[in-house]
C-alpha cells in the first residue's frame, strides 16, 4: 500500500474539544471515532510494511491490525464507550492516559535495552478515562527513535567527524555495548544517545529520508549506526541541513549515503598519488633551493592541488571552457606550476632577482597572476585558466574575480554558467574575518551579479598568522559565513586524499547541477610558520611539536597504497624521482634567463583589442543632431501605448520637462548622460551602470528604470529601446556594499575593454569603505600587473551644508595617488601630447561643470586607444542648476571634451584690464559666477574652469597665464585647504610659471581653512565659511552693490506679482465647497465671508494646507513670493508659482496667531503677534482660498494664556530654498 493509498484510507482529523487525534476511515466505519494516532506521516512507512505482511498472511499481524485492514468493526470500540473529556487549552492527553502508555523514545532505550521511565504519581481522575487501544506502540516508538538518530547524524554528524590531522580538535570516542568505538556523542544524538547501548541486533525499516541501505529496506541497528558513522563521522563532515531545498538535500544524501558512493578505483588512487607527488615535490624542491626565501608554501595542505585538478577535470568534462581562480599568496606558485602549467623555468627565474625589460613597478612573485590556455589531458579538451593577481589583502580579490567571470559569461553568451567557472581559494582566518567575503557571497544570487555558483576551497591551516582560531572567530567553523546563502559545506581531513577528491567531485557536480555556491573546507596545517623565515614555536609550541612528529600526507598515502597493493614501493620512488628531474631541468634552464617581462604575467590579455590599433589616436566624441533628437525623444517619452504602462504622475512631469528641453535643443545633466549612454549603445558598446540607487539616482535625477504603479516587477528602461541592433544597457541597484560592488565592477572592466563600466557612489564620501579596491587594484593595478581598466567612478561631491558624510568625495586622496610628476613640464609641442599624457598617467580625475563635457568625457573612455580608470566628482545641486545647461551644438561632431573652459564673458574681451584670474573646478564655478555679478566685477575678474585636474593641462594653463599678464592668480576651491585639489595643483602651477623665465607671479589659495572633518554639519557655520571664502576673493558688498541688488529684487517681485495676478484673472480658482454639516460662512458688512469663530477650538480654526503649487519647491519659505528668475542663495532661479490665490494679500496680513503664516524676506524676522488683528475685507462673492502648504502653523492664544513669545524656527531665520 503506497502513500497515496494510505492517505486515501486514513484521514487524520483534529478536534479542539478532545485531547486526542481521531482517525476517520473511508470504509464502512467512516463515522466511528478511533483514538489511534499512528497514522502520522512519520509512521506511514511502518504501516505500509504491516499492510504488505497482512496481504500475504492476515494472521501475521496483530488482531487489531487485521480488523483495521479488513474493514471489520473493531471489538475494542464496542467495549469502550465514547466519553466526553474536559476541554483543555492544549492538545495533550490527560495525565491518566499518559501514564498508561509507555514513555516515548527519548525517555527509554531501544528494545529491551533499558528500563522504563518511572511512573508518575497517581492523580484522582475527574472522569473515567478510556484505555489506550492495543497496538505495537513500542515498535513504533523505536522506529521513530531510529529515524531521529538518522536525522541527527545528517544534521549534526559533522560535529563528531575526524577532521583534524593533528588530532588537537576531534571527537571523544565512546565504546558501545558490543565494544565498537563510536564517535557520535551526546552533542550529535542528544536524547537518543542511550540507544547505542541498547539492543543493536533489532531490525528496523529504513525511512525514505536516508539512502544508507541502498536496495535493502531493513537493517539491524548496529549496521545503521556503523554506516552513519562512516558517512558522517569519518574524514568528511557534511553541513547541508541548512539548505531549505528538498531536491538539493536529497541529491547530497544520494552522493554521500549510497553504499560504495565514496570509493575510488585503483586507477583513480594512482592518479591521486601522482598529483600529490607533484604538489609536494614542487614545495620540497623550492625549500631545498631557496631555504630562506619567502614563497608561502603549501606544506601541510598539499592535497589542495589535486583537489583543484579534480574540479578542473570535472568542469571541463561538463563543458566548462574558462576557469577563473582567485587566491591569496599561500600556494600560489604551486597553482601556477601544477594547475596552469606555467613553465617552471619562468617561475624559478623570479627567484633570481632579474631586471625587467618593460615598464612598470612589478610585484612579488607570490602575488602575480596568469592567463594560460592549455589542454586538459584527462578530458582531452582545451581550457583557459586565469589566476587573478592579488595583493596581500587576501579576500579582496573575491569580487574582482566574480566581476571578471561575469564579464566572460556575457562575452560568451553564457546565461547559465555552463562555460565559465569561478573558483576562490580562501584562508581559514580571512574567510571568517574579512567582511568582503560576506559582501561578495551576497552577490551570488543577484540577477546582475550572479556567476551561477562559485566553488570555494578553504586552505584551513587552523591558525591565522600567529592567532589561534579561538581568538580569531566566534563561530565553530571558519566557513559558517557560507550558510547565509545556503551553500553546502564539505569539511574534510587534509591527510585523507581520497576523501578530499570525493569532496571535489561532489562540489563540482553540485555547482554544475544547481548553479549555486559550494564550499570545500580542507582541514590541514601549516608545516612552516607564516612564511619560511618565521618561527612558529614562539606562539604555537604544542601544535608545532605535533607537526614536527607528523609524516607528510604524501608519505602516509603512499604507505597506504603500498599496503593495499595498489602500487609498489619502487613505483612510488620512480614517481618522486621523475618529478625531481623535471624540477632540476627547469632550474638549469632558469639560469639562462637574463631578464624578465612583467607582461608575461598578465591575467587579462586584450590581444585582439590592441592588435593593429594606434594607441595615440583619439576618436571623435561628438555625434550628429539627429541622433540627439532620437535619443532625447525616446528618453523623454512614456512607454508606447501597447505596453499599457502606468507611470507615476511625478515621472510624467519629469518626462514632459525633458521633452521640452529636447524641443528647445538644450540638455541638463541627466539628458547629457543619456546622450552619452544612448550614442554608445547605438555604436554597439555595452554600458553597465551599478551602485546604490542608480536606477533612479540618489538625487532623483536619472529615472532610467520606470516602475509600473499597479503591477509588481513590471519595469521599463527607455535606453534599451532606442535601436533594434543596439548593445545592451545594464543598470542595476546594487546591494548596500561599496567594497564588493566596486570590486566586481572593476573586475568586469578588466575582462571587457569594449564595455563602459560605471559605479556610482550614493555619496562620494562612501567610497572610503571601498578604499582597498581603489588603492590596491584601480590606482596601481596597471603599474604592478600590466593590466588596464576603463572603470568609471561617479562620486557626488560638493560643499552644500549637508554635513561631514555627504559633502566630500575625498578628491585629495585620488590626486595624491596620481603618478604624474609635478616638477616636470611636459613637451606640449608634441602633436600627440594630450593622448600621450593620458596614456602615461595611472588614471584620470575630473570635476566637470557642464552636461556636454560630461557627455564627451564618457564617450572618450572608449574612443581612446587604451583604457584608463576615470574618477569623476559628479555634481549634486548642479544636476538641476539653471545655468548647468548645454545647447545641442556642444554635442555635435565639431565639439570635443574640454580639459579647461576659459572665461568667455566681458573680462575675456579686455584681458589687459583683468586684475584677478581665478582658477577653479566643478560646482564652485556657479557660486563664483553669481558672486562676481553681485559684486559688479565682471570686467575685472576672469574665472577659468579646470575640468580635467589629472593629468594637469599644462598647455592650456600656460595659455591662460599668458592671456592675463596683469592679473593676480588665485586658486578657489570650496573644500578645506587640506582637502580638494589644492595640494595637487599648487606644485603644478609653480612648474607652469617657472617654465616662463619672465614670470614672477605665484598662485594663492582661497578657500576654507584646514580641517580634519570634510565639512561642517552646522548650517550657520557653513554659510559663515562660505561668506568668508567669497569675501576673500571679491571683498564685501558695497552700499552701491546692495542697493543695486535690492532694486533687482524689487523689480523681479513686482514683475512676478503682476504675472501672478494676470494668470489668476485668466484662470480664477473655484471656491472651496463647505463640507456637509459644516457651519455656513457668515457675511460681514462688506459682503465678504467670515468663518464662524464661536464654540470652535483654535486647532479647528487652522486652515488645512493645500498641496504645493506646480513649480514650487518643497523647501521654499511658506508664503513667500519669490520673483521668477531670481537667484536663491545658491545661485538657482526660484520657479514662480502659477496658482496664487486671489486673496493673497489678505492671507499675508494675518499674523501667525490667527492661523496664517509668516512671510519672510531676506534679513527680516517675524515675532508672533501679541493681539488678534481683524481680517482684511475680501471682495464680495469670493470665497476664502486655503493657504499654500505652510510649513509651520501657529495656534491662536487661548483666553487664559499669554501668547508664546519664544521665537520658532520659522521666526529665527528665514529658510533658504534649495535647488
Amino acid at each position: 500500500m503506497n502513500q497515496a493509498k494510505l492517505k486515501g484510507l486514513v484521514l487524520v482529523k483534529r478536534s479542539s474539544a478532545w485531547g486526542h487525534r481521531f482517525l476517520q476511515t473511508s470504509c464502512a466505519l467512516c463515522k466511528t471515532l478511533d483514538r489511534d494516532s499512528f497514522a502520522s506521516g512519520s509512521s506511514a512507512a511502518y504501516i505500509e510494511n504491516l499492510y504488505s505482511k497482512w496481504q500475504r498472511n492476515p494472521k501475521s499481524v496483530d488482531e487489531s491490525w487485521d480488523e483495521f485492514f479488513s474493514g471489520k468493526e473493531r471489538s475494542l470500540l464496542k467495549k469502550i464507550p465514547v466519553q466526553t473529556l474536559p476541554t483543555r487549552k492544549y492538545r495533550r492527553l490527560p495525565l491518566e492516559i499518559r501514564t498508561t502508555v509507555k514513555a516515548r523514545s527519548g525517555e527509554r532505550t531501544a528494545s529491551d535495552g533499558g528500563s522504563p521511565a518511572p511512573a508518575a504519581p497517581p492523580v484522582a481522575p475527574t472522569a473515567a478515562p478510556p484505555a489506550a487501544p492495543p497496538g505495537d506502540w513500542k515498535n513504533i516508538d523505536d522506529h521513530h527513535a531510529v529515524q531521529a538518530i538518522i536525522r541527527a547524524y545528517q544534521a549534526r554528524g559533522h560535529l563528531a567527524a575526524d577532521l583534524d590531522p593533528l588530532g588537537i580538535v576531534g571527537p571523544t570516542k565512546t565504546s558501545s555495548v558490543d565494544g565498537t568505538q563510536r564517535q557520535a556523542a551526546k552533542e550529535v544524538l542528544r536524547q537518543h544517545y542511550s540507544y547505542i547501548f541498547g539492543d543493536l541486533n533489532a531490525m528496523f525499516k529504513l525511512p525514505s529520508s536516508t539512502m544508507i541501505g541502498g536496495d535493502e529496506e531493513f537493517l539491524p541497528l548496529r549496521e545503521i549506526l556503523d554506516r552513519l558513522e562512516r558517512i558522517y563521522c569519518g574524514p568528511i563532515g557534511v553541513e547541508y541541513m541548512q539548505i531549505t531545498s528538498l531536491t538539493k538535500t536529497t541529491w547530497i544524501r544520494e552522493r554521500f549515503e549510497k553504499p560504495k558512493a565514496l570509493e575510488c578505483s585503483k586507477e583513480e588512487k594512482k592518479l591521486i598519488l601522482e598529483r600529490l607527488t607533484r604538489a609536494t615535490g614542487f614545495e620540497n624542491f623550492l625549500a631545498k633551493k631557496f631555504t630562506s626565501e619567502k614563497r608561502f608554501g603549501l606544506e601541510g595542505c598539499d592535497i589542495m592541488i589535486p583537489v583543484i585538478k579534480e574540479v578542473v577535470d570535472k568542469a571541463t568534462k561538463g563543458g566548462v571552457e574558462s576557469i577563473f581562480i582567485g587566491m591569496a599568496h599561500r600556494g600560489r606558485l604551486n597553482v601556477l606550476a601544477n594547475i596552469c602549467r606555467k613553465p617552471m623555468a619562468d617561475i624559478l627565474a623570479q627567484f633570481h632577482g632579474l631586471q625587467a625589460s618593460d615598464a612598470g613597478s612589478g610585484d612579488v612573485k607570490y602575488h602575480l597572476g596568469l592567463f594560460q590556455e592549455r589542454l586538459n589531458r584527462q578530458t582531452n579538451r582545451m581550457v583557459r585558466i586565469t589566476v587573478v593577481a592579488n595583493p596581500s589583502h587576501l579576500e579582496h580579490v573575491n569580487p574582482i574575480l566574480l566581476g571578471k567571470a561575469r564579464a566572460e559569461m556575457e562575452h560568451r553568451g553564457d546565461t547559465e554558467g555552463e562555460k565559465v567557472l569561478p573558483i576562490i581559494i580562501h584562508g581559514d582566518a580571512s574567510f571568517s574575518g574579512q567582511g568582503v567575503v560576506y559582501e561578495s557571497m551576497h552577490l551570488s544570487d543577484l540577477p546582475n551579479y550572479t556567476t551561477y555558483g562559485t566553488i570555494h576551497i578553504v586552505s584551513n591551516n587552523q591558525v591565522g598568522f600567529t592567532t589561534d582560531p579561538r581568538f580569531s572567530r566566534s563561530s565553530r567553523y571558519c566557513t559558517d559565513v557560507a550558510k547565509v546563502v545556503g551553500a553546502p559545506i564539505l569539511h574534510v581531513n587534509a591527510d585523507d586524499p581520497e576523501a578530499c577528491i570525493q569532496c571535489a567531485r561532489i562540489a563540482a557536480d553540485y555547482r554544475a547541477k544547481f548553479k549555486k555556491d559550494v564550499v570545500i573546507d580542507i582541514v590541514g596545517y601549516r608545516r612552516n610558520g607564516h612564511n619560511e623565515g618565521d618561527e612558529p614555536m614562539f606562539t604555537q609550541p604544542l601544535m608545532y611539536q605535533r607537526i614536527r612528529k607528523l609524516k607528510p600526507c604524501l608519505t602516509l598515502y603512499a604507505e597506504k597504497l603500498i599496503k593495499e597493493g595498489v602500487i609498489t614501493d619502487s613505483e612510488y620512488k620512480d614517481m618522486v624521482s621523475k618529478y625531481d628531474k623535471i624540477c632540476e631541468d627547469a632550474w638549469t634552464e632558469s639560469k639562462n634567463i637574463k631578464t624578465i617581462k612583467y607582461s608575461t604575467w598578465i591575467d587579462s590579455p586584450w590581444s585582439a583589442f590592441f592588435e593593429g590599433r594606434n594607441r595615440l589616436q583619439m576618436g571623435s566624441t561628438g555625434i550628429n543632431e539627429e541622433t540627439l533628437k532620437k535619443i532625447g525623444s525616446i528618453f523623454s517619452s512614456l512607454p508606447p501605448p501597447e505596453h499599457k504602462f502606468e507611470a507615476h504622475k511625478g515621472i510624467q512631469r519629469i518626462l514632459s520637462l525633458r521633452k521640452q528641453m529636447v524641443d528647445d535643443k538644450v540638455a541638463d545633466w541627466s539628458l547629457g548622460e543619456a546622450f552619452a549612454f544612448g550614442s554608445l549603445l547605438k555604436e554597439g558598446v555595452h554600458v553597465r551602470l551599478s551602485g546604490q540607487d542608480v536606477e533612479r539616482g540618489t538625487f532623483s535625477h536619472r529615472h532610467h528604470v520606470l516602475h509600473h504603479q499597479t503591477h509588481d516587477k513590471v519595469v521599463y528602461t527607455a535606453l534599451n529601446h532606442l535601436y533594434p541592433d543596439q548593445a545592451q544597457y545594464s543598470v542595476s541597484n546594487s546591494s548596500l556594499s561599496e567594497c564588493a560592488v566596486l570590486g566586481f565592477e572593476h573586475g568586469y572592466s578588466m575582462a571587457s575593454p569594449n564595455t563602459v563600466v560605471l559605479w556610482e557612489g550614493q555619496f562620494g564620501d562612501f567610497c572610503n569603505t571601498a578604499q582597498c579596491i581603489i588603492d590596491q587594484f584601480i590606482a596601481s593595478g596597471e603599474s604592478k600587473w600590466v593590466r588596464q581598466s576603463g572603470v568609471v567612478l561617479l562620486l557626488p561631491h560638493s560643499m552644500e551644508g549637508m554635513g561631514p558624510e555627504h559633502s566630500s568625495g575625498r578628491m585629495e586622496r585620488f590626486l595624491q595617488m596620481s603618478d604624474d610628476d609635478p616638477d616636470i613640464y611636459p613637451d606640449t609641442c608634441d602633436c600627440d601630447f594630450v593622448a600621450r599624457q593620458l596614456m602615461n598617467v595611472n588614471w584620470i580625475v575630473t570635476n566637470l561643470s557642464t552636461p556636454a563635457n560630461f557627455f564627451h568625457c564618457l564617450r572618450r573612455q572608449v574612443k581612446m586607444g587604451f583604457r584608463k580608470p576615470l574618477i569623476n566628482f559628479s555634481p549634486k545641486s548642479v544636476l538641476r542648476h539653471p545655468m548647468a545647461r548645454s545647447p545641442f551644438k556642444d554635442f555635435n561632431e565639431a565639439s570635443s571634451f574640454l580639459r579647461l573652459i576659459p572665461e568667455n564673458g566681458p573680462a575675456s574681451e579686455n584681458p589687459e584690464s583683468v586684475t584677478k584670474l581665478v582658477f577653479c573646478s566643478g560646482k564652485v564655478y556657479y557660486d563664483l559666477f553669481k558672486e562676481r555679478d553681485d559684486h559688479e566685477q565682471v570686467n575685472t575678474v576672469a574665472i577659468v574652469r579646470v575640468e580635467q585636474i589629472c593629468p594637469f593641462p599644462y598647455d592650456l594653463i600656460t595659455e591662460q597665464l599668458e592671456l592675463y599678464p596683469n592679473a593676480e592668480l588665485l586658486w578657489a576651491q570650496e573644500e578645506h585647504k587640506n582637502s580638494g585639489a589644492w595640494f595637487y595643483v599648487q606644485p603644478r602651477f609653480d612648474t607652469a610659471l617657472l617654465n616662463n623665465e619672465n614670470e614672477t607671479r605665484c598662485v594663492s589659495y582661497h578657500g576654507r581653512a584646514p580641517s580634519s572633518s570634510p565639512a561642517t554639519g552646522n548650517k550657520v557655520q557653513h554659510y559663515k565659511e562660505y561668506k568668508a571664502f567669497i569675501e576673500s576673493i571679491f571683498g564685501e558688498l558695497t552700499e552701491e552693490n546692495k542697493a543695486r541688488l535690492d532694486c533687482i529684487i524689487k523689480e523681479k517681485q513686482a514683475k512676478a506679482k503682476a504675472e501672478s495676478k494676470a494668470s489668476m484673472n485668466k484662470n480664477p480658482p473655484q471656491p472651496v465647497k463647505p463640507k456637509p454639516g459644516a457651519t455656513p460662512p457668515v457675511k460681514n458688512s462688506t459682503g465678504g465671508a467670515t468663518p464662524p469663530a464661536k464654540n470652535i477650538s483654535p486647532d479647528k480654526k487652522q486652515l488645512k494646507p493645500e498641496p504645493a503649487a506646480k513649480g514650487e519647491t518643497p523647501n521654499s519659505v511658506p508664503g513667500a513670493t519669490p520673483a521668477p528668475g531670481a537667484k536663491n542663495p545658491r545661485g538657482a532661479e526660484t520657479p514662480r508659482s502659477k496658482n496664487r490665490s486671489l486673496d493673497e494679500k489678505h492671507l499675508k496680513s494675518h499674523p501667525a496667531s490667527k492661523g496664517g503664516f509668516p512671510v519672510s524676506k531676506p534679513g527680516e524676522n517675524h515675532a508672533p503677534a501679541a493681539k488678534e488683528a481683524p481680517p482684511d475685507p475680501v471682495s464680495s462673492g469670493v470665497s476664502r482660498i486655503l493657504p499654500q502648504k505652510p510649513r509651520f502653523f501657529k495656534r491662536r492664544p487661548t483666553p487664559n494664556r499669554k501668547p508664546d513669545t519664544k521665537p520658532t524656527e520659522d521666526t529665527q531665520k528665514p529658510r533658504e530654498p534649495e535647488f
